[in-house]
């Protein structure tokens, strides 16, 4: 882990050693929850409309919820002559094969990445029924997305902490400069560069024809402002740049839990899978065993779980977040 400094609290890593301490006490048993769905749902219903505060922990799951798969049919449309060439058959995948292309073929890709993922209008609109449901509340986020998709739906910036990086900013290569840089205006222009057409709303689509590029000009080969080659801004070893809105967002996330201890808060985790349990799974587990008056709410499409030390403090939903989100709005839009 990184040195913090500015004498900011770091609330990643503060929640990341309070989850490690706790889940090596566990003995690893879980549970799927108490009572039918019909009462679970009804329990976090209640539970969102008295909590003191909403901590929302978001993984893949809920992009996954709002449409933005990364394999088939959508994967086919966007990627089918990269993947006739390279032979991967999702986006995912594709980001680390076309690392040995030319730099013109994987920034193409990357550009292309970049826009589905990141500027592109989610085909779903699962985070703003999201925000809906946390109307008038004291909430924050931290989620290890990186498709900035709850700024984009309307959620306030300052209640927001992206871990993982953003598929909008690259940082330079030089380890140096531990600053990131907008990458939008250069997405644009690969893309243009490409082939890709705007429709009547502004969206790039596949022209008519079909007729894209799989490689961009030399002259487009993105660079920091100083010139220094770049990368994506996103962590995948000890050379993720933390730049200083990164570290205001993890100082406020700590300023947040630090002045909700002891309160009814809703640890809310939606779509967190178990490949990165230790930055939202693992310390929800633990402020939730610490806090007798906080509740833990895991919604996952197959995996809602939680250890059987706090079953009792625990709601476990299986299924779809749009569908769960859809469920729980459902009652309010009867009575009006």
């Amino acid at each position: 882990m990184k040195n913090y400094y500015n004498n900011q609290p770091n609330g990643y890593l503060e929640s990341i050693q309070k989850g490690l301490l706790a889940v090596r006490s566990y003995d690893l048993r879980v549970s799927r929850g108490i009572g039918t769905r019909e009462e679970k749902l009804a329990r976090l219903k209640k539970e969102l409309e008295t909590a003191d505060a909403i901590v929302v922990g978001a993984g893949a799951g809920l992009s996954t919820a709002a449409g933005f798969t990364y394999a088939g049919d959508r994967f086919k449309r966007y990627f089918s002559d990269f993947e006739e060439a390279f032979g991967f058959h999702d986006m995912y995948t594709g980001g680390f094969v076309v690392m040995n292309a030319a730099p013109e073929v994987m920034w193409a890709y990357w550009a292309r990445h970049i826009y589905f993922n990141r500027f592109f209008p989610a085909p779903k609109p699962v985070y703003q029924d999201l925000l809906s449901l946390l109307d008038g509340k004291d909430y924050f986020v931290i989620t290890t997305n990186v498709d900035h998709q709850f700024q984009r739906a309307g959620f306030d910036k300052k209640r927001l902490f992206y871990t993982q990086g953003d598929y909008g900013l690259f940082q330079s290569m030089d380890p140096k400069v531990q600053e990131t840089f907008d990458n939008e205006a250069w997405t644009m222009r690969a893309m243009e560069a490409q082939g890709f057409v705007r429709d009547e709303a502004g969206i790039f689509q596949i022209p008519e024809n079909g007729d894209v590029s799989m490689q961009l000009p030399t002259e487009l080969i993105p660079t920091a402002p100083n010139g220094d080659p770049v990368a994506m801004n996103l962590r995948s070893d000890d050379t993720f740049v933390e730049d200083a809105g990164w570290r205001k967002a993890s100082a406020a996330y700590s300023d947040f839990l630090r002045r909700h201890e002891n309160l009814h808060v809703l640890y809310l985790e939606i779509g967190v899978g178990a490949n990165t349990p230790v930055i939202i799974k693992y310390p929800f587990w633990a402020m939730t065993a610490d806090e007798p008056k906080a509740v833990y709410a895991c919604l996952n499409f197959n995996e809602a779980c939680c250890p059987e030390q706090i079953v009792e403090q625990s709601i476990c939903i299986q299924g779809d977040a749009e569908a769960v989100f859809r469920e729980l709005a459902a009652p309010k839009e009867r009575r009006s």
